[in-house]
């Protein structure tokens, strides 16, 4: 099979798993942090120490995609090269950093099928937009004067402020557990005071700039999956916090400000 058409048919599997992913997690959300059981279904499978298994799911999103941006032939040029450290600025902070930033309590853990489930999607989703940058094969051309292209400007303005609001979000949700602290608060200032998952707001945001800077369906395609997984999670959020508080601001949306 030729790259384009391998990469033609990673588009349309993506495609196809959006909708099927989006409605399964409205049914069945993923059983880990707050949504965790006391005793998940067996197929989830045995738990992993729940830091590891956030390096485990991401990683791939940044090794995996440095493999496939390196294997193209336009590697050394510069707008291509910006492109990667775009993505590698988000994903890199991640997939090792991150991890380790997270208040997670003593021996918490996260079943196994999680992250291997996730490594296999964010290799494809790694392969779908690293190759387009590199690949002279695959016709997305980006050479110099794309950095002066308004669609690259304004995308990467969105992605620029969707990543500080992402930032933001999970250092504010790190902050709310004192060492040694246990359980759930809940947030309070900025953009928590209108929606529950300014975290996941700021990823959409992320995202969106990401498809406008490469203007390709594989950035389009990468947003729609993004909100497939993370819309029923921030719903779910949503109404989590509603259950477990009863004094939780009514005002609040889930993920969108003023809409959702």
């Amino acid at each position: 099979m030729t790259a384009p058409a391998l990469h033609h048919a990673a588009l349309l599997l993506i495609l196809i798993l959006c909708p099927l992913v989006f409605g399964g997690l409205l049914l069945l959300p993923a059983s880990y942090g707050r949504h965790k059981k006391a005793k998940p279904a067996k197929w989830w499978g045995p738990g992993i120490p729940t830091r590891w298994a956030w390096v485990i799911m991401e990683a791939p999103s940044s090794i995996g995609f440095a493999a496939f941006y390196f294997a193209g032939d336009r590697r050394f040029e510069l707008a291509p090269l910006v492109l990667f450290a775009m993505w590698q600025s988000h994903y890199f902070q991640r997939s090792f950093i991150f991890p380790f930033k997270i208040a997670v309590g003593p021996g918490d853990t996260t079943p196994i099928a999680i992250p291997v489930l996730a490594v296999s999607s964010n290799l494809v989703i790694s392969f779908l937009n690293a190759a387009i940058l590199s690949w002279s094969s695959l016709g997305h051309l980006y050479d110099v004067h794309w950095l002066i292209d308004p669609r690259f400007v304004i995308g990467a303005i969105v992605f620029v402020v969707g990543y500080r609001v992402n930032r933001k979000a999970d250092a504010m949700l790190a902050a709310l557990r004192k060492p040694g602290e246990t359980g759930y608060k809940i947030p309070r200032g900025w953009l928590y005071e209108k929606i529950s998952c300014p975290n996941y707001f700021g990823e959409f945001l992320v995202w969106t700039g990401w498809a406008i800077a490469t203007w390709s369906a594989a950035g389009a395609v990468f947003l729609l999956w993004t909100l497939s997984n993370l819309v029923p999670r921030a719903l779910q959020n949503h109404r989590w916090y509603h259950d477990k508080f009863p004094d939780y601001p009514s005002e609040r949306k889930a993920v969108i400000p003023y809409v959702l």
